[in-house]
């Protein structure tokens, strides 16, 4: 009797113990990509409020005041020139986001497109995977950098310059999928009963490649958000006049030595931007992979 009933409350306890540890992998699973939202949401309120959310105009100059530290009337101080630190840290935020938006959407659009003409036609995908190679060769920064040296200084031509070297990992991406989707047997019925390429791209293979690339243009968007603050630091970026993170950043580190905070405040917004978009893509990538699903 008592035999029977260590064994009924071991029986009882035992699904109690394998639920707990399933309800903490699935708190872990979404508490990541919870974190990089939550922080990427903030960054981008504060910037979309910056207009009415910034004490001062972001280009009026004061040179009284200028070189302060953080104090109650400027938050983050001064630079050379008098103006709020915070104030133009919170417009460059506005720059970062547009930016790393736009070469994400743009460098994901061309590149699924080619990538899927790539991946089911064979007779293209040599040619179109040459190109994407000779680009690949290229380094990233020097392409951007010689683009901005070849036209006028704007925030859209460095979307253009940071979204042509980003296309050829796109297309990659989206044609190993689409070679992997193409063999699959439902494919090869599909075909067999006459449905025309449109409807099957739209109906079969466009919906594989969501999830990969989803994650992927996450990491799309924080590199372009470095590589603009790269671009406007070497001065080859956005206009100086316009207060972008990077911009700010390179006028301070003339006085790094004697005023910190001029590169202090803005490096740490940059730094939290990059983070919050690699941790919700971690995230995304975690929650949208079969596998890495199971193993949580």
């Amino acid at each position: 009797m008592a035999a029977s009933e260590v064994t009924a409350a071991t029986a009882a306890v035992a699904p109690t113990a394998r639920r707990r540890p399933s309800r903490l992998r699935r708190i872990r699973r979404y508490l990541l990509p919870a974190m990089g939202a939550v922080l990427l949401v903030i960054l981008i309120l504060s910037a979309l409020v910056a207009p009415w959310m910034a004490p001062y105009d972001p280009f009026e100059m004061n040179v009284v005041d200028r070189l302060l530290p953080p104090n109650e009337a400027y938050w983050f101080g001064t630079d050379a020139y008098g103006r709020d630190i915070f104030s133009r840290t919170l417009y460059g935020g506005r720059v970062s986001l547009v930016v790393g938006a736009s070469v994400a959407l743009a460098s994901t659009a061309i590149g699924l497109l080619i990538g899927v003409i790539a991946g089911y036609f064979r007779m293209a995908d040599a040619i179109l995977m040459r190109i994407m190679d000779g680009l690949m060769a290229i380094p990233g920064i020097l392409l951007a950098i010689g683009l901005m040296s070849l036209t006028r200084a704007s925030i859209w031509v460095v979307i253009v310059a940071i979204t042509i070297p980003e296309v050829p990992r796109v297309v990659r991406l989206v044609r190993s999928v689409v070679l992997s989707v193409r063999e699959q047997v439902y494919i090869q019925a599909a075909t067999a009963i006459g449905t025309r390429f449109p409807r099957l791209m739209v109906r079969h293979i466009l919906p594989s490649t969501f999830a990969p690339l989803i994650v992927q243009a996450t990491y799309i968007a924080a590199s372009a958000v470095l590589l603009e603050s790269y671009l406007s630091f070497l001065g080859v970026g956005t206009p100086p006049e316009i207060p972008s993170w990077g911009n700010i950043i390179a006028e301070g580190r003339l006085y790094v030595q004697i005023a910190f905070w001029n590169i202090l405040f803005p490096s740490i917004f940059l730094a939290l931007m990059v983070l919050s978009i690699n941790v919700l893509g971690d995230g995304l990538r975690d929650m949208l992979d079969p596998r890495l699903a199971r193993r949580l």
